[in-house]
């Protein structure tokens, strides 16, 4: 805890994303529909399913965190979802990040994302089939997300992000990866650009109202936060009609 009451957490070598060791299951589904190479790496079926089992042993005898949710602040597009940890802290985070349900909504709430982020549950290479002892393997068929080896939240974040961005088009939904505001007069904002190159800054504006800094979907309704805020802020915020016609100008 620190002098100003945030929590802070060391993550080790690990202060980033690991892209290299990010993988998306190669089934039927995905066979086709994602573009495979430096960025997408694939990852067997018969492997994933059995480092699940791995982890799910790893677990039986382990206090684990649970967070039900969503993600997507529009209630057409949002997807519930239900993230595992083995450390308190990484809840905690994904609590801030995407949508809590009400009392009524959790009592109903049924995910269709499982994601598991174990830091304390490291892949053999030579027997996974990963890269290293880290990983990330994004099952879209089996609707589940498989998170080792390290204590970078960011993953979590980044991974169900993916997911929105891999669903959402199927939907007729447009995922963007910018900040957004709107003006008084219903008139909405876009700024994309490269992590770090000043999205919500910009997005940041006395006079606009703040939609989010990061992940957005565009669909007939308008525009929507993927997370629960930024600064303590979500909604959705629909743009005029006349906008659509505009395109993205």
């Amino acid at each position: 805890m620190t002098a100003n009451s945030a929590i802070s957490v060391k993550t080790g070598k690990y202060t980033g994303r690991s892209p290299d060791d990010r993988f998306i299951v190669d089934d039927e589904q995905t066979h086709n529909t994602v573009d495979w190479g430096k960025i997408n790496h694939q990852f067997p079926e018969d492997k994933f399913d059995k480092l699940l089992e791995k982890m799910k042993k790893h677990l039986e005898d382990k206090e684990i965190f649970v967070f039900d949710g969503f993600v997507g602040a529009d209630p057409e597009h949002r997807l519930p979802i239900r993230i595992i940890t083995d450390h308190a802290w990484q809840n905690l985070f994904v609590r801030q990040l995407f949508i809590r349900p009400s009392a009524a909504e959790l009592e109903s709430h049924k995910p269709e994302y499982v994601l598991f982020s174990i830091n304390d549950f490291k892949s053999v290479p030579e027997v996974d089939g990963t890269r290293t002892d880290v990983f990330i393997i994004l099952n879209y068929t089996k609707k589940i997300v498989l998170i080792g080896g390290t204590p970078y939240a960011g993953e979590i974040k980044k991974a169900m992000f993916s997911v929105m961005n891999y669903s959402l088009p199927q939907k007729g939904v447009f995922p963007m990866h910018c900040s957004a505001n709107i003006g008084k007069n219903g008139d909405t904002a876009l700024f994309f650009g490269l992590s770090g190159t000043g999205k919500t800054t910009l997005s940041a504006d006395s006079n606009r109202m703040l939609i989010g800094d990061d992940e957005h979907g565009w669909s007939d309704r308008g525009v929507f936060n993927f997370e629960g805020g930024c600064l303590r802020q979500s909604a959705l915020i629909s743009i005029k009609k006349q906008s659509h016609k505009s395109g993205m100008q």
